[in-house]
């Protein structure tokens, strides 16, 4: 079970602003952009040399399911980095190892860093956004490649050796830094490959694609490794390990992105037409340095100060919730695979709830929602701490009964209807204060704010953990259990 904000993972992953059908149509009336679509058929063209707009999705069904494609690619490896806690916590790592692997998630909160240069450095021969998609796509199946040789070596457990945390941090950092990077290329590819009337299937690619994506690399791929859910549902005679390993996953993927990234490379043009055209688009920005500027001068606004340490400051209250309550569940006895396999029924409501609360914050006040959210939301971080002191008392020789699992799947739901209630009204918000003109640096940087204040405070309440629990040993006088040694010691 994940906990944490981003998706339906603890992961980092962004979200697309989920924004009301009327704060979109006001967006769009403002915006002042040159015609530079482009579709996978060529558009007709009228006399006066403009490109005609193409009526329905339709015609653009082949771009549509490109870019579904390539968010569930980007799903796949951020999918893994969030199982990769789970299984550490089965081989029982500190708390401190937690925060150290903690770091994978942050490159998706700390991209505005580097999307300047993405936007602004490419080949032109081959295409502003393929510069960057294809070599990054190349290295993630090279680096999945490595990993399904070495990862068994990373998570092994030899005596009192445990996992190599420091390595298994490195590597799959690189794995999130390169997915945020495919993330800044196809969320700007998006937009000139679909047609103005069709852009906004470009968000529902990106929730349904990384939704997807996420689900095959964490969900999926957990059950299938367990060689317990394998025998009890998928086996007739049972066998000591899973359907997959971690190893075949990897190999797997890192196909997949050699393969489809070679076909992408090859067979798909990059129109740019925008390129010959005397004015460019206004909401773009002319060179890196001018990016960099505007988006120091949009902090230094004192309004905008203000709300972005609101938002650094905000998820303080609930970030233990969040971030610890699915390990000490695992380290109580839950089967990973088991809390996993909960977010299954969680998909629907989380495909409903933005549709739903999107109603209530398009009005002038978008962030009522978010005020009257955030109390519940701290009461449902109470509701975990007791669903965590409950959790031994219920085990039983054969597992978990089944209320207990729908008690988990209850609060899970609860919890993410308070989430998405806060996220929701959130970025109606920034899509509502955002200037037109400069919408898109706007939009990042506060949307980069937001997922950086949920990280920071995940990852020290994941540090703090161990120096604040106190462990009482049964069969081994005078060991505190302090660390795994001292545990191992206890019957």
């Amino acid at each position: 079970m994940e906990l944490s904000e981003s998706v339906t993972h603890k992961n980092g992953r962004l979200r697309k602003p989920v924004v009301s059908s009327s704060d979109m149509g006001e967006r769009e009336s403002k915006l002042e952009v040159e015609c530079d679509e482009e579709a996978l058929l060529p558009n007709s063209v009228r006399a006066d040399g403009q490109v005609k707009a193409c009526h329905g999705i339709k015609g653009e069904l082949g771009n549509v399911a490109l870019l579904l494609f390539l968010y569930v690619l980007q799903g796949i490896p951020l999918g893994l980095a969030g199982s990769i806690p789970l299984i550490m916590q089965s081989k029982n790592v500190s708390y401190k190892d937690q925060a150290y692997f903690s770091f994978v998630f942050w490159p998706f909160s700390l991209k505005l860093l580097w999307a300047p240069l993405v936007d602004s450095l490419y080949l032109r021969r081959f295409g502003r956004r393929k510069s960057w998609l294809v070599p990054t796509q190349y290295l993630l199946g090279l680096f999945m490649l490595y990993l399904s040789v070495t990862v068994d070596a990373m998570l092994q457990t030899d005596g009192q050796s445990g996992p190599d945390v420091i390595t298994l941090t490195a590597v799959f950092f690189m794995l999130a830094f390169l997915a945020a990077t495919q993330d800044i290329a196809v969320d700007g590819w998006a937009l000139t490959m679909l047609s103005r009337e069709n852009v906004g299937y470009a968000s529902t690619c990106n929730s349904v694609g990384q939704t997807a994506g996420y689900f095959l690399g964490n969900v999926l791929f957990l059950a299938l490794e367990s060689a317990d859910f394998c025998n009890k549902y998928l086996r007739f005679e049972p066998q000591e390990r899973g359907i997959v390993t971690l190893s075949d996953f990897l190999y797997l993927w890192g196909i997949v992105f050699m393969v489809s990234t070679t076909l992408v490379a090859v067979l798909k043009k990059e129109n740019n037409r925008h390129h010959h055209t005397k004015k460019k688009p206004k909401e773009e920005t002319q060179s890196v340095m001018e990016t960099y500027k505007l988006l120091v001068s949009i902090i230094k606004m004192p309004t905008v100060f203000t709300f972005c340490v609101l938002l650094l400051t905000a998820k303080i209250g609930f970030s233990a919730a969040d971030a610890v309550t699915g390990l000490k569940l695992v380290e109580a006895g839950v089967p990973k695979e088991q809390l996993a396999l909960l977010a299954v029924p969680m998909v629907p409501l989380q495909i409903l709830l933005p549709l739903v609360i999107s109603k209530y914050t398009a009005g002038p006040r978008p962030l009522d929602v978010f005020y009257k959210a955030f109390p519940f939301r701290l009461l449902i971080g109470l509701g975990y701490t007791l669903l965590v002191w409950w959790t031994p008392s219920v085990r039983q020789e054969e597992g978990f009964p089944v209320y207990y699992y729908a008690v988990v799947l209850l609060s899970y739901a609860v919890h993410q209807v308070a989430l998405y209630s806060m996220y929701v009204a959130c970025m109606a918000f920034h899509a509502k204060v955002s200037d037109p003109v400069i919408g898109g640096t706007y939009m990042t940087l506060l949307n980069t704010v937001t997922n950086l204040g949920g990280n920071w405070p995940s990852t020290l309440a994941l540090w703090l953990v161990d120096p604040l629990t106190f462990k009482e040993c049964q069969g081994a006088p005078g060991q505190t259990c302090g660390s795994v040694e001292e545990a191992g010691v206890s019957v």
